[in-house]
C-alpha cells in the first residue's frame, strides 16, 4: 500500500542557526522524526524555551480547561501582523473576547442554511469552470483556492469572485500566500516593538494592497448599510451586530482586519484541505469511485442534501487529519507550569501541532494511511474527540468550522460526480507549509468526464 506523501524529518540533532533557516523553509521537514511518537518535547534557544505537547490531556488543559493562562504567542504573530492587524485571529484577552461576541453570532448553525446557496453557486460556477479543461492535467491547488475564494466572497459581500475587486484580493493573496513564511524572524529573537521586522521581498507591499482592496469593499458596504440597500449577508451581519456588553459596533478599520482574517481562514484552510482531499481520491480511486456514487444525490440546491454526504465528509476530516491546513498553533504561558514532571517556565511558547498529533504514532492506527472508515471505528470515534484538532478547540476553535465542514465535502462531492480524477505518478506532491499546508509544486490531477 502506498501511503500518502509526508514531508522527511530533519536529522535529531542540528545548530540553532540551521534549525532556524529550516523552520522559515518549512516548518514540517524542520522537525525530527521523534515528534511523531514523543508526548512532550523541549526545544531551548538563547531567548526562551519552547514545548511541543501531544499529550491529549496536556492538550486540553492549554485549549479548553485554562485557555486564559495561554494566550496565542505574540511572537508567532508577528508575520501575519502586516495582513491581519488586531483581528480575531491575532488578538488576545478582552479584545479577543469582544471581538468573538460580534462575529460568532453571524456564524451559528442556523446560518449555514442561509449561506448555503451561495455555497452551492459557487461549487456551480466551479465545475462550469472545469469543464472547458476535461482531459487536461490540471493543477488543482489552483481551482480550490479558486472556488474557496468565490465562496468567501458570494458568502460574505454577496459577490462572485469575478467581480473587479474580489478578483483582485484573490490574485494578491496568491503572491502573499507564497511570500510569507509561517514565522517571522521575530519568533526566534526578541526584538524590541520600534525595531523594523524583516520581510520577504514583496510581503509587505502585497499586504498593503490586500487590505486597501478590502478597505475599499467594507467602505461601500457600510455606506450600503447607512442607505438601507445592504443585502444580508455574513459582512452586513457582522458589521451591524452590537457587541452586547460594550454596546459598540466595529468600526471601519476593524472590520477590514476581521474581513482580511475571514479571507485568510476561510479561503487559504478550505482550498488546502480541498486540494489533498481531490489528490487522496486520486490515489485511491476505490474510494473516488464509493463517494461519486453518494455525490450523485447533489441534484437541486437543498441544504437537506448535506446529511446525505455522509463518505464526502469522511473524506474531508480524513483529508483535515493527514494535511492540517494549519500545521502548528503556538500558545505562551503566562504563569510558571509542571507538565509531565518538566518545569515549564513564565514566557515559555506552548506548541500544540496538529500535524503530529493528528499523525501520532501511539494514539492512531495506521497514522500515515489514509481510511476514511476510520472514523466510523472504535479508534478513530476515541481519536476524534482527544487528538483532533483542525480547527483548534476550546474557547479559540475556529468560528468557521462548521461553515468549512459544509463547504468542504459540497464541493469535493460537486467535482466528482461530473469529473474523475487521476494523479499524474511522476509528480508527487511534498507537503510544505507557507501560510497553510501546500505542496511544494503543486498538485497536479487530470480530470476525465464521468
Amino acid at each position: 500500500m502506498t501511503l500518502p506523501p509526508k514531508p522527511p524529518s530533519r536529522p535529531a540533532k542540528v545548530s540553532l542557526w540551521r534549525y532556524a533557516k529550516l523552520f522559515r523553509t518549512d516548518i514540517l521537514s524542520a522537525q525530527p522524526a521523534r515528534l511523531y511518537r514523543a508526548w512532550m518535547a523541549e526545544f531551548k534557544t538563547p531567548f526562551f524555551r519552547s514545548y511541543l505537547i501531544n499529550q491529549p490531556e496536556l492538550i486540553k488543559t492549554v485549549l479548553k480547561d485554562r485557555p486564559d493562562d495561554f494566550p496565542k504567542s505574540q511572537r508567532v504573530s508577528e508575520g501575519l501582523r502586516p495582513l491581519l492587524g488586531t483581528g480575531v485571529f491575532l488578538s488576545n484577552g478582552e479584545a479577543w473576547k469582544r471581538q468573538r461576541r460580534i462575529i460568532d453570532p453571524a456564524f451559528e448553525g442556523g446560518r449555514l442554511r442561509e449561506v448555503f446557496p451561495a455555497m452551492w453557486e459557487a461549487a456551480e460556477a466551479a465545475v462550469a469552470r472545469l469543464d472547458t479543461r476535461a482531459g487536461e492535467m490540471v493543477e488543482i491547488e489552483a481551482v480550490t483556492s479558486h472556488v474557496a475564494a468565490d465562496v468567501i466572497c458570494r458568502t460574505l459581500f454577496s459577490i462572485p469572485i469575478e467581480h473587479q475587486i474580489a478578483r483582485a484580493v484573490f490574485d494578491e493573496f496568491r503572491i502573499f500566500q507564497r511570500s510569507q513564511p509561517l514565522l517571522n524572524l521575530a519568533a526566534f529573537i526578541p526584538l524590541p516593538r520600534w525595531m523594523p521586522r524583516f520581510f520577504r521581498k514583496g510581503t509587505k507591499a502585497s499586504a498593503e494592497k490586500i487590505r486597501a482592496l478590502i478597505t475599499e469593499l467594507t467602505h461601500q458596504r457600510m455606506q450600503e448599510i447607512e442607505a438601507g440597500s445592504a443585502p444580508d449577508d455574513l459582512a452586513t451581519k457582522i458589521m451591524t451586530k452590537v457587541d452586547p456588553v460594550t454596546g459598540a459596533r466595529f468600526d471601519e478599520a476593524e472590520m477590514v482586519d476581521q474581513v482580511a482574517i475571514f479571507f485568510l481562514a476561510g479561503h487559504e484552510t478550505s482550498a488546502s484541505a480541498l486540494a489533498w482531499a481531490l489528490y487522496l481520491l486520486a490515489t485511491h480511486p476505490e474510494w473516488q469511485d464509493q463517494l461519486a456514487e453518494e455525490a450523485q444525490a447533489l441534484k437541486t440546491c437543498d441544504f437537506s442534501v448535506m446529511s446525505k454526504l455522509r463518505l464526502s465528509r469522511d473524506v474531508f476530516r480524513e483529508a483535515l487529519r493527514l494535511y492540517p491546513p494549519v500545521p502548528m498553533m503556538v500558545r505562551e504561558a503566562t504563569c510558571p507550569e509542571q507538565f509531565r514532571d518538566r518545569e515549564v517556565g513564565k514566557g515559555s511558547q506552548i506548541v500544540l501541532s496538529p500535524w503530529h498529533l493528528h499523525r501520532h504514532e501511539r494514539l492512531w492506527e495506521n497514522p500515515d494511511g489514509f481510511d476514511p472508515a476510520r472514523w466510523q471505528g472504535e479508534n478513530g470515534r476515541k481519536c476524534g474527540r482527544d487528538a483532533y484538532i483542525p480547527f483548534s478547540a476550546g474557547a479559540r476553535v475556529c468560528t468557521g468550522a462548521g461553515f468549512a465542514m459544509v463547504e468542504g465535502p459540497l464541493i469535493l462531492s460537486r467535482i466528482l460526480r461530473d469529473f474523475r480524477v487521476v494523479a499524474d505518478p511522476g509528480r508527487v506532491p511534498v507537503p510544505v507549509a507557507h501560510l497553510t499546508v501546500r505542496s511544494d509544486k503543486g498538485i497536479w490531477l487530470r480530470l476525465e468526464r464521468r
